[in-house]
């Protein structure tokens, strides 16, 4: 059960400053310690963002990756970069992200970076709202890896990187970290046509040292990159199997799907808390705190106060940084106001 019912909370992810955008495709043009200012500063402005909101539990809005799980390839030994994806223009899609070739044994002899993320994090955060860090998983990670002999199918390659990103997760742990999401989207997105029972038993061997010593999530996820999912999205193959994942809360997209499969969030919170998605970071329709505190009500149809928490439905690296900053702050206030109507706060 969550300590304060309702909380609100973000996935990972948020817009750049444009300055950062800017700065992030000229970095030949800055020294190492400009971009050190950069990114502190970036990690300085996602952190008011959501303390200005209100929120719950913060992270560092991922403001020093350049993609949610593309970036940690920069930390990996035993690949060849690609220089250029093979389709770059036309509409965005996946195959206009790089797919690099494995060259040698995966290994990633300075961790993956998050848990100096997460120091910058509790250095620069004011005290109050929970940090949370967020890791890709090995399955998820494996997705832009091209299979060779040595590592012949997407599980093996996954296999290999399980115990890299094992590695960072108790690091982080060793750090203070208190709240960790280990997101696999490409779990969620491709479990209509693979072993589920296969991707629990991946997932669980890779949390297995840190579950129980830490508040573990996972966001189950249809895809966001340019705001375009790339599963199909419904949450049916995913379930019941997993049920048996092992956190204590699993984060579910329904804003964006107007609340399809809501009966979901019941089977999860019998057995664990469940975050749901009542902001569509897809959509630039700004929903006000009243339309967020209706959707809090429906959810309270299938699960109690102390189960739920409340969040976007995703990251908001997709969502421009004026719409994010009004759909946090509403969506606080919508859940706040729900909150005030129980006596809970």
């Amino acid at each position: 059960m969550n300590e304060l019912p309702l909380r609100t909370t973000v996935i990972g992810s948020y817009p750049f400053p444009s300055w950062l955008e800017f700065a992030s495709r000229h970095l030949r043009r800055f020294g190492p310690d400009d971009v050190r200012e950069i990114q502190e500063d970036a990690v300085i402005a996602a952190v008011h963002d959501q303390v200005a909101a209100g929120l719950d539990v913060i992270t560092d809005g991922e403001q020093t990756r350049l993609d949610f799980n593309l970036s940690f390839y920069g930390y990996l030994e035993g690949i060849q970069m690609e220089s250029a994806p093979p389709r770059r223009w036309g509409p965005p899609a996946h195959d206009q992200r790089g797919r690099h070739a494995i060259a040698g044994e995966l290994r990633a002899p300075r961790g993956l970076g998050v848990v100096e993320e997460f120091e910058r994090l509790k250095r620069l955060a004011p005290p109050g709202p929970a940090l949370k860090a967020s890791v890709p998983g090995p399955y998820t990670l494996s997705g832009r890896l091209v299979p060779n002999a040595q590592y012949p199918d997407r599980y093996a390659v996954a296999e290999a990187l399980l115990p890299l990103v094992r590695a960072e997760l108790e690091a982080l742990l060793r750090a203070g970290c208190r709240e960790i999401a280990v997101d696999e989207p490409s779990m969620s997105c491709y479990a209509h046509r693979e072993d589920t029972t296969r991707l629990v038993d991946i997932f669980n061997r890779l949390v297995e040292p840190v579950a129980g010593r830490c508040r573990l999530s996972t966001h189950l996820c249809f895809g966001n990159y340019k705001g375009r999912a790339v599963g199909p999205r419904r949450y049916a193959p995913m379930f019941p199997a997993f049920l048996d994942l092992n956190v204590d809360e699993i984060h579910l997209e329904m804003a964006g799907r107007e609340f399809a499969e809501i009966e979901t969030i019941a089977a999860i919170a019998a057995r664990k808390d469940v975050a749901v998605g009542i902001i569509d970071v897809k959509s630039y329709y700004i929903e006000s705190p009243q339309e967020v505190a209706r959707r809090v009500r429906l959810c309270l149809e299938h699960a109690p106060p102390g189960r739920l928490s409340f969040a976007p439905d995703c990251g908001l690296s997709q969502t421009a940084r004026w719409a994010a900053r009004l759909k946090l702050h509403n969506l606080v206030e919508g859940v706040r106001m729900v909150r005030r109507s129980l006596g809970l706060q």
